[in-house]
């Protein structure tokens, strides 16, 4: 069962495509006058335009748009690390809200245990033995946590793991 971020209406079919869900979300958000959904869906939309009109004509997947969806995620989390040093509290949590809808556009994220259990069977599996061996492990590595989990946080398990 899905449920949209803005919570005004509970149940789509969930076999509609990401792109879709995205729309619909966004009329139910700007319906239910959720101004922070609004906003976040908006800067998705916005991402996806960019990403279908630059280069190739071309229609963005649901890959792609998990893909920019998770570019975005990073964006708010690199803003709320700047408003918190700057001492914007109130800017820092409306991107922390603009996350959690930005979230539910993106597959489960796997926790840090599963993350660990993961890069220590890609390490077996490799051969890795150390830090030398870093892009060989991420290089098999990334093809099953990519946009499951936060590459930053695989990288340093990777790096504590290979030291």
């Amino acid at each position: 069962m899905y449920t949209c971020p803005c919570k005004a209406l509970p149940i789509y079919n969930i076999s509609m495509d990401l792109k879709e869900r995205i729309q619909q979300d966004l009329i139910t958000a700007m319906k239910a006058k959720n101004e922070v959904a609004t906003s976040a869906i908006r800067l998705l939309k916005t991402a996806i335009m960019r990403f279908e009109t630059t280069g190739d004509k071309k229609i963005a997947t649901d890959a792609d748009i998990i893909q920019l969806a998770g570019k975005e995620l990073k964006q708010r989390r690199d803003s709320i690390e700047q408003f918190e040093k700057g001492g914007r509290p109130e800017l820092a949590a409306r991107e922390k809200e603009e996350i959690t809808v930005l979230e539910t556009y993106l597959p489960t994220q796997l926790s840090e245990d599963e993350v660990r259990t993961i890069v220590k069977e890609v390490i077996a599996s490799t051969g890795a033995s150390g830090k030398s061996d870093l892009g060989k492990v991420m290089g098999a590595l990334m093809p099953k946590t990519k946009g499951k989990a936060d590459g930053g946080m695989v990288n340093r398990i990777v790096q504590e793991l290979l030291s």
